[in-house]
């Protein structure tokens, strides 16, 4: 099974373990796309703060992001699970996992990043700044840049299992599971059910929607459920206890949609 995450917005400070080293990164297929995103980021940042602030989209108070992101040959590392932070990483509490779990999160779990492209969450990484809506002046939309070279990379990485895709519609278009991964493929979206004058009415909660699906990885790798694809992914939550609606894909090479229906924010 293979676990597609967003990033999150803010991020840890980075470690004071060694400086980055690219080449050690998961996913070697997207190095030469990462030197170069990395290389313009850099430049960007250490020339001209002012307009590295526009580009990101930085707010006055988050000036110090810039700097950061100047730094980022020589600032230390650590996991990129603990750089991620923010509600679905706080509800995933990678941390607290134990050993075994550990292990099937090292395997599975792969973070899209604007400026990885994506990573799995033992990648050493430093923090950093660079969303994937970010459009560098070199390179353009990252989003579309990152599209161009993730369908091999990302294709090999799904093999022949269950791919679950928790990425926001941002991250998403950076890499579009085509053909027989498609129909391995299954996208979650959280639903909180409450009653309104005796009617059932269903709305997206971004904060819970989030915690749900940080959760549901938690079950999911603590409980060893290794589902090998949707539909048995849909039983496997089922058994854990989520109230999960699904159906076949209309046609195949499609993904599967599936909605976790909740009647509690936590």
């Amino acid at each position: 099974m293979l676990v597609l995450l967003p990033p999150s917005e803010g991020k840890a400070a980075s470690g004071r373990g060694a400086p980055l080293k690219a080449d050690s990164l998961s996913l070697p297929g997207l190095a030469e796309a990462r030197a170069a995103v990395l290389d313009e980021l850099v430049e960007l940042c250490m020339a001209d703060e002012d307009k590295a602030r526009e580009v990101l989209g930085l707010s006055e108070g988050l000036r110090g992001e810039v700097a950061k992101n100047a730094a980022l040959r020589t600032a230390g590392t650590r996991p990129a699970g603990e750089i991620y932070t923010g509600v679905l990483y706080d509800a995933l509490e990678l941390a607290s996992l134990d050993p075994a779990a550990k292990r099937r999160a090292a395997r599975s779990l792969l973070v899209f990043s604007g400026l990885w492209g994506a990573v799995h969450t033992g990648d050493r990484i430093p923090s950093y700044r660079c969303s994937m809506g970010v459009k560098l002046p070199g390179l353009g939309a990252l989003g579309a840049y990152w599209r161009s070279v993730m369908e091999p990379v990302m294709t090999q990485a799904a093999g022949e299992g269950l791919v679950l895709d928790l990425r926001s519609s941002a991250y998403a278009a950076a890499w579009k599971p085509k053909g027989a991964v498609a129909g391995r493929t299954a996208t979650v979206r959280v639903l909180h059910s409450q009653l309104v004058d005796g009617v059932e009415k269903r709305s997206v909660v971004s904060h819970f929607n989030k915690a749900t699906k940080g959760r549901l990885v938690r079950d999911l790798l603590t409980t060893g459920a290794a589902p090998a694809d949707p539909a048995g992914l849909v039983e496997a939550l089922r058994d854990l206890g989520y109230v999960v609606e699904a159906a076949p894909p209309a046609k195949p090479g499609r993904a599967w949609s599936l909605d976790v229906v909740v009647t509690q924010i936590h």
